[in-house]
């Protein structure tokens, strides 16, 4: 099997031991000494040939990016905030290195607007354990970036959802008894 442009794999060909790598890690890394080394045993590869495949998909974009799942309420985590601003795009790089620089960030990222309803394109989370604390923190990112001039909102976590990373398989048909 090779996957097409239209597949989400933006025209880089995947053989059948990419796909089956891809769906090894859909649902995490093993907590253990050698991660990859245990993906290997599953998708059928060694160690060195899932890092050299991880690599070649991350450089072609098939996978934007490793990151981690944190389950942070289970931390005690339970005051968590994204803040929205709407900076002027040409002062996006320059805002975002200046947020990034508090080790409490814990994610930062542009999107588009989506005028009129949402005018917000620079977006940064963090997590705390205490909502004052978080909010403290907000005030130290705001004005260490220079950021009270630009229209914000701070939006506290009211519900929890189901965290999980990208899915890269399809999921199992549902048996016609079930429909």
């Amino acid at each position: 099997m090779r996957a097409r442009r239209d597949s989400g794999f933006r025209g880089t060909e995947c053989d059948q031991r990419d796909v089956a790598l891809l769906a090894a890690i859909e649902d995490g890394l093993p907590l253990c000494a050698r991660p990859f080394a245990q993906i290997g045993e599953a998708a059928r590869m060694d160690e060195g040939e899932v890092l050299a495949r991880l690599r070649r998909m991350c450089a072609a974009r098939v996978i934007r990016r490793l990151g981690l799942v944190l389950q942070h309420r289970a931390l005690g985590y339970r005051a968590n905030a994204m803040v929205v601003w709407d900076v002027p795009d040409a002062d996006i790089d320059d805002v975002a290195q200046k947020i990034v620089a508090h080790d409490f960030v814990t994610l930062c990222y542009c999107r588009e607007r989506r005028a009129p309803d949402w005018p917000y394109n620079l977006y940064c989370m963090i997590h705390g354990r205490e909502r004052r604390l978080v909010e403290c923190q907000i005030a130290a990112v705001k004005r260490a970036a220079g950021l009270d001039q630009y229209p914000s909102r701070t939006l506290f976590s009211s519900r929890r959802f189901k965290q999980r990373g990208a899915r890269f398989s399809a999921p199992a048909p549902i048996p016609m008894a079930a429909r």
